[in-house]
C-alpha cells in the first residue's frame, strides 16, 4: 500500500524532472538569443568584421576556441560546478554569435529570418516527436555519429577539392542528420531526466544544462545547413 511519504516522494521526483525538462528548452533558447544578438551586434560594427575577416589568426582562434570551449565543458562537466559550466556555456554563445555574424555578409536579412522559423519549425516537430514517441531512438546514435564524423571529413576535403556537387550533398546529408539528431537527443535528455532527474541539485542542473547544449549545437548546425539551401545571398 502506497503511503503518504510515498506519494509526496513520487509527486517531487516529477515536479523536479518538468523543472529540470523545461529548463533544457530555456536554457537552450536563452543561449539562441544570445548568439543572435552578439552576430547582429558584430554584423552592423565593420571595423569588428573587417578586423576577423582580416586577421586568420583571430578567425581561427575563434573557431579554435569554441571547439575547445565545448570539448573542456563535456569533458569535465562533472569537475565544473554549474555556475562555471553555465558561465561557460554562454561564453560559448557569444564566440559563436562572433563566428555567425558573417552570415549577414553574404545571406539577405530576410532569407536568414526565413531560414529561422523554418529551423525552428522543423526542430520543435523533431524535438516533440523524440520526445513523446515510445519508439526506442538508441540505435539512431551510433549511425548519427558515424554519419557526422563521415560528414565533417567530407566537408574538410572539399574545402580542398571545391566540388559544387559534393557541397550539395554534403549540405543536404547535413540537414538529414541534424534533424535526426534533434529527435534523439530529446529522446536521451528526457531518458536522463527520467532516470536521474529526482530532485534539482548541482549534478542534475549540470545534466539539463548539458542537454541543453546539444539541443543548441543541433539547431544551431540545422539552420546553418538550411540556410545554404535556402538563402539567398547578397
Amino acid at each position: 500500500m502506497e503511503t503518504n511519504f510515498d506519494v509526496t516522494k513520487s509527486y517531487s521526483a516529477n515536479y523536479a524532472q518538468a523543472t529540470l525538462f523545461r529548463n533544457v528548452y530555456i536554457w537552450m533558447t536563452l543561449a539562441l538569443v544570445i548568439t543572435a544578438l552578439t552576430s547582429l551586434l558584430v554584423a552592423e560594427s565593420p571595423k569588428v568584421i573587417y578586423a576577423i575577416a582580416t586577421n586568420q589568426v583571430l578567425f581561427y582562434g575563434l573557431i579554435l576556441g569554441e571547439l575547445a570551449l565545448v570539448w573542456i565543458l563535456s569533458a569535465n562537466i562533472n569537475r565544473f560546478s554549474f555556475a562555471t559550466a553555465t558561465f561557460m556555456f554562454i561564453a560559448y554563445s557569444i564566440l559563436n554569435g562572433v563566428t555567425m555574424s558573417f552570415i549577414f555578409m553574404i545571406y539577405t536579412t530576410s532569407s536568414i529570418a526565413l531560414t529561422f522559423f523554418v529551423t525552428a519549425g522543423t526542430f520543435g516537430a523533431m524535438a516533440l516527436y523524440g520526445t513523446i514517441t515510445k519508439k526506442d531512438l538508441s540505435s539512431w546514435g551510433n549511425i548519427l555519429i558515424m554519419a557526422l564524423i563521415g560528414l565533417i571529413i567530407a566537408s574538410v576535403a572539399n574545402w580542398f577539392i571545391k566540388s559544387e556537387m559534393m557541397y550539395w550533398i554534403i549540405t543536404y546529408i547535413g540537414v538529414i542528420i541534424f534533424v535526426g539528431l534533434t529527435a534523439y537527443d530529446a529522446q536521451k535528455i528526457k531518458n536522463n531526466l527520467r532516470e536521474y532527474g529526482y530532485e534539482i541539485n548541482e549534478t542534475t542542473q549540470k545534466i539539463a544544462l548539458m542537454g541543453a547544449l546539444s539541443l543548441y549545437l543541433d539547431f544551431v548546425n540545422l539552420f546553418l545547413y538550411l540556410l545554404r539551401i535556402l538563402g539567398s545571398r547578397k
